[in-house]
Formats: C-alpha cells, sequence, structure tokens
C-alpha cells in the first residue's frame, strides 16, 4: 500500500508492506523502518491506545567516500532519527551493551509516542541528544561501537 504523510510541513512516500505481518515493513523516501506494535493484540475493535506503532531505525548504510561518518570498518556506527519529532525519553547511556530489537529512547510525532529501537547489537558510544530536543529526519541520535 502506497500512502503520503505529512508531517511539520513535510511531505512522505510511504510504501507499507503486508500490515498483517510483525514487523510491519515500511520504506519511506527510499529507506526501510520495521514497525512494531506495543501490544499483540491487533484484533478490530482494540483501542487506539492499545495499538500504537513503534518504529525501529533504518538498517545503517555505509557513508559516502569521503564522507566524515565513521565506517563499518572502524566498527562505529549511528542512529538517527527516523521522522522529526521530540525526545521525550531516553533509555540507555553510554557504554550501555544494547541487542537488536531493544528500545533505546522515544521520540514523539504528532502527539504520538515511537519507540526508537536498535538496529544491530553494540555498545552505546555517545548520545548526541538530550530529552526536549527537537530532532529533525535524519539527524544523529546516538553513536554504537560493535
Amino acid at each position: 500500500m502506497k500512502i503520503k504523510v505529512e508531517i511539520n510541513g513535510q511531505t512522505y512516500h510511504v510504501d507499507v508492506e503486508d500490515i498483517h505481518v510483525r514487523p510491519v515493513i515500511a520504506v519511506v523516501d527510499g529507506e526501510r523502518y520495521e514497525v512494531w506494535s506495543t501490544t499483540e493484540s491487533t484484533r478490530a475493535g482494540t483501542s487506539d491506545s492499545a495499538a500504537r506503532p513503534v518504529i525501529s531505525a533504518p538498517q545503517t548504510s555505509l557513508p559516502a567516500a569521503g564522507s566524515s561518518t565513521p565506517t563499518s570498518e572502524q566498527g562505529d556506527s549511528q542512529l538517527t532519527a527516523p521522522l522529526p519529532g521530540v525526545i521525550v525519553a531516553i533509555l540507555v547511556k553510554p557504554g550501555d551493551k544494547v541487542s537488536r530489537g531493544q528500545e533505546l529512547c522515544t521520540l514523539e510525532a504528532m502527539k504520538m509516542k515511537n519507540a526508537i529501537r536498535a538496529n544491530h547489537d553494540g555498545i552505546v558510544e555517545t548520545i548526541d541528544v538530550n530529552m526536549g530536543d527537537l530532532v529533525s529526519h535524519g539527524q544523529a541520535l546516538m553513536t554504537f561501537k560493535e
């Protein structure tokens, strides 16, 4: 299913794969995201608060040649904001060991809280945002050492 979503005046083209499979796969402007339900129940009749989506970060891609971003060869990777919003919770600190799918922080966008999850195992090296920060799409949130 293809849809257009507008957030803070920015239009995103979203291609959603099978909505009955977990996680739901959504491709936003060419970037792939996994969307997890915070509850197991997805039956008709559940309240909106019982079925809020949880968005995980996209798979990290290698930077272009000459980029200042560390390469995977150096063992570092970066978690970026999947959409613009406000950081309302940070659940890890530098030095914490995290595993794929673990919730790292919460980003509020359009009055919805989105759990930002680790896309791979690693160790948090830096936290690049603070609670209350307004972040834009693609902005660095954390850096990891694998």
